[in-house]
């Protein structure tokens, strides 16, 4: 099944508000930036100051990003607000 047919399958009530916030400061002294690599739906971009994109309108909410992200403080992760987020349904 390739991406597309798989993001299909997936509904995402977008909250108002970002439930990831990336702080570029903390981002730009990473040299790994195991987040991007990470990302199973490739929300977080590199920006040309070193920082991080991070597009979180189509977020699975797994929470990779925070769990492989070693600089303490680059990555504050919520739940989204009651009756937005992720919505998987059967394909």
């Amino acid at each position: 099944m390739s991406f597309e047919d798989r993001m299909a399958t997936v509904d995402f009530r977008v909250a108002p508000d970002a439930h990831i916030v990336v702080d570029n400061e903390v981002c730009q002294g990473c040299p790994a930036k195991q987040c991007i690599h990470a990302c199973p739906a490739n929300l977080f971009v590199p920006t040309s100051d070193g920082g991080i994109l991070f597009n979180y309108e189509q977020c699975f909410e797994c929470g990779t990003c925070y769990m492989v992200c070693n600089n303490e403080g680059a990555i504050t992760w919520a739940y989204p607000e009651g009756g937005h987020g992720v919505v998987f349904r059967r394909g």
